[in-house]
């Protein structure tokens, strides 16, 4: 039965605020631990009006706080923008706060823009080209400390927390199988890459402490709902969102509308459709449909599942669907392997 997950980056709607869309996460997260979902990962992103997860740490530890049995991580943090000693800290914190529950996802990018990058380092740095360097670093924190060792992350180290590699093109791919890590690809808004760094990643996997086969997880838009129609209707938040993004607007997640086609041009309409593509999005028939291809496919290990929804209750509402969903793909499964 393959495991679904949920990627959570705290939105936004219109009318409502930050601590709005707090609260909601640790609603959400009760939800999906009830359903089954494996884990909960939460994504850092800076200066965006729509995102409320800027303080990653901070919020899985709020997360964590109101769930009992879910994993709870990062998807991701992004490395470049810190020290390893300072997530080490942080996140050997959440670990001895909720042992076992916490995962480390990290990513090279810096997650905003360029302004908002330099603020947030303070000087300006080539800090992705150390990405490998900062990741081997951060693993030794959360190791046994080693005799002489001058530096120790207090929380942090003896901990293990589980580190992923998240990525959207081949380099993370590469790295993860050469260090032995699970990888997480960003193919719900960055597909193009996806089959080769997933190749490469399966076929270069060294074993390591941590992991002794290739894990390789998914991301996907599911947008489910009562019908294809109502599902649509939802799902132009996204659309706009994107779109309003790629002009230079962000802003809080619009609520949706009927007539997509009246908001974007014929070009805006192409370029979400290609960085949208991993997206199943209809009643629980259709969804079906979409996450089996996708999982025949890729043959991912596990599915990230990401639902930008503005209507809380709705994107709730997607979340039981897909639950549902998956127990059919399971069942289906079983079922082919009873008759073989």
């Amino acid at each position: 039965m393959i495991p679904f997950s949920v990627l959570d980056l705290c939105p936004i709607a219109e009318g409502s605020t930050a601590p709005d869309a707090l609260r909601n996460s640790v609603e959400l997260a009760q939800h999906a631990e009830k359903l089954g979902y494996t884990r909960y990962w939460l994504a850092e992103h800076h200066n965006m009006p729509g995102i409320a997860s800027a303080a990653t740490a901070v919020v899985i530890g709020h997360v964590a706080s109101g769930t009992k049995t879910i994993r709870v991580g990062s998807g991701g943090i992004m490395l470049p923008n810190h020290s390893p000693l300072v997530i080490a800290e942080q996140f050997g914190t959440l670990e001895s706060l909720y042992p076992g529950r916490i995962d480390l996802g990290l990513g090279r990018a810096p997650g905003t823009d360029p302004f908002t990058s330099r603020a947030l380092r303070r000087v300006a740095t080539a800090a992705a080209d150390t990405f490998p360097d900062d990741v081997l670093e951060l693993q030794k924190y959360l190791g046994e400390v080693e005799e002489g060792q001058r530096v120790r992350a207090i929380p942090g180290a003896g901990t293990h927390v589980p580190i992923w590699l998240l990525g959207s093109s081949t380099f993370s791919a590469q790295l993860a199988a050469a260090m032995g890590l699970p990888f997480a690809f960003a193919s719900h808004f960055a597909p193009a890459d996806l089959m080769t760094a997933l190749r490469l990643y399966r076929n270069l996997f060294k074993p390591s402490a941590q992991l002794q086969k290739p894990h390789a997880m998914v991301g996907v838009n599911v947008i489910a709902a009562d019908t294809d129609k109502e599902a649509q209707y939802q799902f132009s938040s996204l659309q706009q969102s994107f779109t309003q993004l790629r002009r230079g607007t962000p802003g809080k997640v619009p609520p949706p509308i009927e007539d997509i086609e009246k908001f974007w041009s014929p070009m805006e309409k192409a370029m979400a459709q290609d960085v949208l593509l991993f997206s199943a999005v209809g009643s629980a028939e259709t969804v079906e449909r979409g996450l089996r291809k996708i999982i025949d496919m890729t043959r991912a290990d596990e599915l990230i599942l990401a639902a930008h929804i503005s209507d809380h209750k709705a994107r709730m509402r997607s979340f039981e669907i897909a639950a549902e969903v998956r127990k059919k793909i399971a069942a289906s499964e079983n079922a082919a392997m009873s008759a073989d």
